[in-house]
């Protein structure tokens, strides 16, 4: 097995970082990687915000679910799907672009991913942690005035970077769904009763399947934030219908 095929096995997301900063060619290297991912058609729908200003960061903190630990973070980047520099650059060479819809926001979605995708894959190389953030699509109001993100950008990812303390390094990585869960060939699975607790089960550890199923639903899909992402999220794609 490849050293990296074994890092990405064993990346987790960390939330405790040591108290030193990433050297700005290790932080240029990172970004590089980034912006070498692959992309619709070469165009690279997504804009990186680096967030550096403390009072962003804090307000950051707050905004994205409460998490305090964002402001701790030695790099902090914010993947935008960005479908309004090509409608700009279409209209400065005159051209008459039609209105971004949801299928060119996908693509745009699906770019950001990937990108940081290679971003956190670069940081595991070097020895440097990473947490994603998913909060980032709540309080769209709030997160646009806090970025400056205009119309036809949406934030869609937001990463957390710094060097991981030995607990965070020591901890157990929580275990993925075993591959027959997950891969199918030529067609999607029969969700029965029998597949789905087989695909849940060997994640609840001393509690019963009923149990440990309605905590999780509690926690996140029938949780306040999951609600405000929703309406967030409905509310960026208005301007893409």
């Amino acid at each position: 097995m490849t050293e990296t095929i074994m890092q990405l096995k064993n990346r987790k997301s960390v939330r405790v970082f040591e108290d030193r900063a990433i050297d700005e060619d290790l932080v240029r290297a990172i970004l590089d990687a980034a912006c070498q991912a692959p992309t619709a058609g070469n165009q690279q729908l997504y804009t990186i915000i680096r967030v550096t200003d403390p009072g962003l960061l804090e307000r950051l903190s707050e905004s994205c679910d409460h998490q305090p630990f964002i402001k701790e973070g030695k790099l902090v980047l914010v993947f935008c799907a960005d479908c309004l520099k090509w409608q700009k650059a279409y209209e400065y060479a005159g051209c008459e672009p039609r209105k971004p819809g949801a299928g060119d926001l996908m693509l745009a979605v699906i770019d950001a991913a990937i990108a940081a995708q290679n971003a956190v894959t670069a940081a595991e190389s070097l020895g440097i942690g990473s947490c994603y953030i998913g909060d980032i699509l709540e309080n769209c109001e709030e997160q646009r005035e806090i970025l400056g993100i205009p119309d036809y950008a949406v934030p869609a990812v937001m990463l957390v970077f710094g060097y991981p303390t030995e607990q965070q390094r020591e901890r157990v990585k929580p275990a993925r769904s075993d591959l027959e869960y997950v891969v199918n060939e030529n067609r999607y699975p029969d969700m029965d009763e029998e597949y789905v607790r087989g695909m849940f089960e060997p994640k609840t550890g001393s509690q019963d399947y009923e149990t440990w199923m309605k905590a999780f639903f509690k926690r996140k899909y029938d949780s306040d934030f999951s609600r405000e992402m929703t309406r967030s999220v409905e509310k960026y794609l208005e301007q893409f219908r």
